[in-house]
């Protein structure tokens, strides 16, 4: 028989039995729908990761102290005071190194009018700016000036703003930080999605290490290389140079850590993909019970057809017509539930990304792998009624009630 008589004949038989049809087709559905949706949200959510530590700065190195140890109890990575603006000033010199903004970092009470809030406080110079890839919303940043000459300005996050009701119309005045009066310069714009980047107080250095913090040491120091092929020269030299100010030997252990942009992008990418796999994986079962469910009904078809069967044998239809007749009737089962079921998973993806706000993500290749995968489970589980049916005896068939 051609293909167009087998795809007619096939389409006919599934017309008669609508609801069966529809039934059967529903476990493909749910399983090619949780296939597209899950893998579309494991990768919405790593697309919204990466997006948040993109924003984090352009080609950041970030520098951190190493950490205590009292006694057999070992502190934490930053707990030590290992690092210091001498330090930041040495790897400012470093040749693609394009800024550095060392950092002195607590929590204050800040005071607007009658609003107030506990926050980030952080001590920084001019280069903060850009190492963490932040705008000015209105008003200005930090001087070098306001550095040198330990002024009590302040520059505070999007948040924080929020927060104190204070708006562009606020620039100039005064708020309280940790009980201590500082000038409004302006407001930064906010990064979206990393409300700890958007909290937060920011003054000049020398001004955090007069009046909060009473140590020439620093909390960490960011950098921001050249170029993206640039950071791990950066890396390196950041090693070199600190290993030598600090006197530390081939043999001798580090007393701090660098962590790169493209290191924490690399995890993210890593735990996308086994994630991916997994939901993928586990939504694959639902197309496994589809499956199934199409070889039941197949099974109940040729029960049911039995005496057709036998006539079609018996006028001359040969096996392989009814076996051809059978597979392409549990692939059209298939291939329309798989198509219904990628609409499906699309409108579910839309909806949810759009929820958790990291937006529509839609991969054709994970359509074509949910469409090729629905089409494999018709043949697999097709093949065994098809089978069953080609091979009856139309002798037997005919008497067959």
């Amino acid at each position: 028989m051609k293909l167009t008589d087998l795809v007619g004949l096939a389409l006919s038989r599934l017309g008669t039995g609508k609801l069966r049809t529809a039934l059967t087709m529903l476990g493909i559905i749910i399983g090619v729908a949780s296939v597209v949706a899950l893998v579309s949200v494991a990768q919405g959510a790593t697309k919204g990761i990466s997006n948040q530590l993109q924003a984090l700065g352009t080609n950041l190195v970030t520098v951190s102290p190493g950490f205590t140890r009292t006694g057999a109890t070992r502190g934490a990575i930053g707990s030590a005071t290992t690092l210091t603006l001498d330090d930041a000033n040495a790897l400012a010199t470093l040749g693609d190194v394009q800024a550095v903004a060392p950092e002195l970092t607590t929590n204050e009470l800040v005071v607007a009018g009658t609003q107030n809030e506990t926050t980030r406080l952080v001590g920084t110079t001019p280069g903060y700016l850009s190492v963490f890839a932040y705008q000015i919303w209105v008003g200005t940043f930090l001087s070098q000036a306001s550095v040198d000459q330990d002024l009590r300005v302040a520059v505070i996050g999007a948040t924080t703003a929020t927060n104190l009701d204070l708006t562009s119309s606020s620039i100039g005045s005064t708020i309280y930080v940790g009980g201590l009066p500082f000038q409004l310069i302006g407001i930064l714009q906010s990064k979206g999605g990393t409300t700890t980047a958007d909290d937060q107080v920011v003054i000049p250095i020398s001004t955090a290490h007069e009046l909060f913090i009473g140590s020439d040491s620093v909390s960490a120091i960011g950098l921001s290389a050249t170029s993206q092929d640039a950071i791990n020269t950066v890396s390196a030299e950041i090693t070199t140079t600190l290993d030598q100010r600090h006197g530390i030997t081939s043999t001798g252990t580090a007393d701090f850590t660098i962590a790169t942009q493209a290191q924490l992008l690399g995890t993210v990418s890593s735990v996308s993909d086994v994630l991916t796999l997994l939901l993928a994986g586990i939504a694959s079962i639902s197309l496994l019970v589809g499956g199934i469910g199409i070889m039941n009904i197949m099974l109940v078809s040729v029960r049911e057809r039995t005496r057709e069967i036998g006539i079609r044998k018996a006028i001359g239809a040969r096996g392989r017509d009814i076996l051809s007749q059978f597979l392409v009737e549990a692939l059209a089962l298939s291939l329309a539930g798989g198509i219904i079921g990628i609409g499906v998973g699309v409108v579910a993806s839309f909806g949810i990304g759009t929820y958790a706000g990291w937006g529509f993500v839609f991969n054709p290749v994970t359509v074509l792998v949910a469409v090729g995968f629905s089409l494999i489970v018709g043949i697999v589980f097709g093949v065994w009624p098809a089978s069953q049916a080609a091979r009856l005896d139309p002798v037997v068939a005919l008497r067959y009630e």
